[in-house]
C-alpha cells in the first residue's frame, strides 16, 4: 500500500473517531489520538475579526497561531510546574499551539503526567499528541511512556495524524537514521475554511545531514495537502541554515526579523519558527519573555483565504 492509499484510509478512520467523538464529548487517547475539551467557542471579536479583500466571494479568515518547546513542564529554573506552562500558553491568546518535548507518562521529571491532555483540560482546547517515542511503562503495569510533539486548537480538529520522518534516535545505543513518528498534522476548520497545521522538532544535533533529510520528509508531507498550511516547530536551526534553504518557496518565514527564542533568558538563537504557505497573510509577530520554558514562544498572526461557493 503507498502513501497516498495509507493516507485516505487512515483519514476515512480518524473521521470516524471524530464524529463518535462529537456525539460523546470527549475520547479516550492512545498513541495518536484527537482529545476534545470543553468547547471554548469562537475567537473573541477584536483583532481576530474577519477582513474582507475587493472580491466580494474571497474573504480571509483571522487565525492566531504559535509554536512552543515547553521543556517537558520544566521552566528556565529547571523545575517542573505545568500550571505555570498552562498560564504562559494562556498568555498567548493564540487559536492552535504547536508544542513540542511533551511528556506523556514519561516519568519523574514531569510526575508521569499526561501532559497533552492535561493542559488541554486546563485551557479548554482540543488537542492531538503524536508520540515520537513509545515505550513500555516502567515500572511495569503502568501507561506507556512517551514523549513527542503536540498541538492544541480552539477549533474544530476534523483530522489528525502522526507522520514518519527520518530520525536518529536517542533512545537506542548506536542508532541510525530511519524513519519514526513525530511529525504531527491536523487540518482544522476556521470558520469552514480548512487550514492544515503542523508540529515538528528537528534533530538538535550539529550535523545537519537528518535535519536536511527531514526537511525533505516533511515537503513531501506537505506536498499531499491542499489549501493553507502552517508549519509550527523547534527547527534546532536558524532559518538561513542550510539545511533548511528547501523550505522556502513551499514556506515562508512568519517572522523574518523576528527575535531570539533559545535561551529563553538572554537567547542567541532562532531556531522556533512559524512558517507558512504563501496564499496565507502574515499581519504581525511576537515573542513571548516568559521562562516556562527554556524556549520562548513565537506567536503570528495570520489571515487565510476563505472562498465562498
Amino acid at each position: 500500500m503507498d502513501r497516498k492509499t495509507r493516507r485516505l484510509a487512515h483519514r476515512a478512520l480518524v473521521t470516524a473517531v471524530l464524529t463518535a467523538t462529537a456525539a460523546l464529548g470527549s475520547v479516550s487517547p492512545g498513541a495518536t489520538a484527537v482529545g476534545r475539551t470543553a468547547d471554548p467557542g469562537p475567537t473573541p471579536a477584536g483583532p481576530h475579526s474577519t477582513h474582507s479583500t475587493h472580491n466580494t466571494h474571497d474573504t480571509r479568515v483571522p487565525l492566531r497561531v504559535a509554536t512552543y518547546n515547553i521543556h517537558a513542564g520544566a521552566g528556565e529554573d529547571d523545575v517542573f510546574d505545568l500550571g505555570r506552562t498552562a498560564a504562559a500558553i494562556r498568555g498567548l491568546r493564540a487559536d492552535v499551539i504547536g508544542l513540542q518535548e511533551v511528556d506523556v507518562h514519561w516519568g519523574a521529571r514531569s510526575d508521569f503526567t499526561d501532559e497533552a491532555r492535561e493542559l488541554a483540560a486546563r485551557l479548554r482546547m482540543r488537542f492531538f499528541f503524536a508520540p515520537i517515542y513509545d515505550l513500555p511503562a516502567d515500572p511495569a503495569g503502568g501507561p506507556r511512556r512517551q514523549y513527542g510533539v503536540a498541538v492544541l486548537s480552539r477549533f474544530p480538529v476534523r483530522d489528525a495524524q502522526n507522520h514518519e520522518i527520518t530520525r536518529l534516535s536517542t533512545q537506542t545505543p548506536d542508532p541510525v537514521p530511519a524513519p519514526a513518528p513525530g511529525f504531527a498534522e491536523v487540518t482544522i476548520r476556521v470558520r469552514g475554511t480548512r487550514v492544515h497545521v503542523y508540529s515538528t522538532h528537528l534533530d538538535y544535533r550539529r550535523d545537519p545531514s537528518v535535519r536536511r533529510a527531514q526537511v525533505d520528509d516533511m515537503l513531501a508531507v506537505l506536498a499531499e495537502d491542499p489549501g493553507p498550511k502552517v508549519l509550527l516547530g523547534d527547527f534546532n536551526a536558524e532559518p538561513n541554515a542550510p539545511e533548511l534553504a528547501k523550505l522556502w518557496g513551499p514556506l515562508r518565514d512568519a517572522a523574518p526579523g523576528g527575535g531570539k527564542t533559545y535561551p529563553a533568558v538572554d537567547p542567541v538563537r532562532r531556531i522556533d519558527l512559524v512558517t507558512v504557505s504563501p496564499d496565507v497573510i502574515v499581519t504581525g509577530t511576537h515573542e513571548s519573555g516568559t521562562t516556562a520554558s527554556d524556549h520562548r514562544p513565537v506567536v503570528a498572526d495570520l489571515l487565510v483565504r476563505h472562498r465562498r461557493h
